[in-house]
């Protein structure tokens, strides 16, 4: 066991991925060079990662299939993320592995269907508001509804589906995560938020929803009590008034400083005030934590801290 080594959870952004297959498979060619960068550095990596755009794919893929062939029935919520997992993983895992080994690096790079648990009466799942899957005509918004399910209409466009995003409460599959990391594997856990499950006695059964993948990332970094949370996306730093008017980047600030942020209305609410959210959330469990908000391609820059925004308790 090598514990001189920095735990690092890091949690990639759709840039990291694209939002086809064609366009993941050149992606993670891309994000491996960067996430083998701190790998040389010296860092031990546990990596989360987004699956927006690849879950809805899925979803829609299952949903027209049951309409062409009745005979199928329609994918939950629950296997459409669990197949992204795997695929998002199988991708991610390989480029990691192949470019490694082009460094004369010989390190297991493994993937964990990882499951977490949410609470049935999360105030979420009677206010559903994450939209996924394909528009809708108003005749099969209707059919939603029969089947119970949430539609939103988006004027102009038609009608998609809402689910609920519920808060993490455990992960389930932590203890075969933590023994990987320890034997400094790289891990690739808990992809798309993970797979929302609700207890039932001994059995954990799958629930309709999505969890935001940065709150798991917090999550995921607390649990493992990382060294650092690197968050990656699409912009080099955090920014004060982003998009608008005096927009200010912002180098660095402590949790109480960021609480203010939030309070002032700084960050959009579906882009980065989830990342300071989770930033927040781990800091307040591991105070000797630090937390990196910087776009992939640079990464490396922010470990070496020239560049991205450091966060810190």
């Amino acid at each position: 066991m090598i514990m001189s080594k920095k735990k690092v959870v890091v949690s990639l952004g759709h840039e990291a991925l694209g939002y086809t297959t064609l366009e993941q498979l050149d992606a993670v060619q891309h994000t491996a060079k960067a996430l083998a960068d701190l790998v040389e550095a010296d860092y031990q990596l546990t990596i989360t990662h987004s699956n927006g755009p690849q879950v809805s794919m899925i979803h829609k893929a299952m949903t027209e299939l049951r309409r062409i062939y009745i005979d199928y029935t329609p994918a939950p919520m629950c296997v459409c993320s669990a197949m992204s997992q795997g695929y998002v993983g199988y991708d991610i895992q390989n480029s990691l592995r192949a470019e490694l080994l082009s460094r004369g690096i010989s390190k297991p790079v493994s993937t964990i269907l990882t499951q977490v648990t949410v609470d049935p009466y999360d105030e979420a799942f009677y206010d559903p508001k994450k939209v996924i899957g394909r528009y809708m005509s108003k005749e099969d918004a209707d059919l939603e509804v029969k089947k119970g399910n949430y539609v939103v209409e988006e004027p102009g466009k038609g009608y998609r589906r809402a689910i609920a995003a519920p808060k993490p409460i455990d992960i389930v599959e932590i203890d075969a995560i933590k023994a990987l990391t320890d034997a400094d594997q790289v891990v690739i856990a808990c992809g798309g938020g993970g797979i929302p499950v609700i207890e039932q006695k001994h059995a954990l059964k799958g629930a309709s929803a999505v969890i935001e993948k940065d709150s798991i990332a917090g999550k995921l970094a607390s649990d493992l009590q990382a060294d650092e949370l690197i968050i990656l996306t699409s912009v080099e730093q955090v920014y004060k008034n982003y998009g608008r008017e005096h927009m200010e980047p912002i180098s660095s600030m402590t949790v109480s400083q960021a609480k203010d942020y939030i309070a002032e209305g700084h960050f959009g609410a579906g882009n980065m005030l989830p990342k300071i959210e989770a930033a927040i959330a781990y800091l307040e469990k591991v105070p000797k934590g630090i937390v990196r908000i910087t776009s992939l391609k640079k990464a490396n820059d922010a470990v070496r801290g020239k560049t991205g925004t450091v966060i810190t308790a």
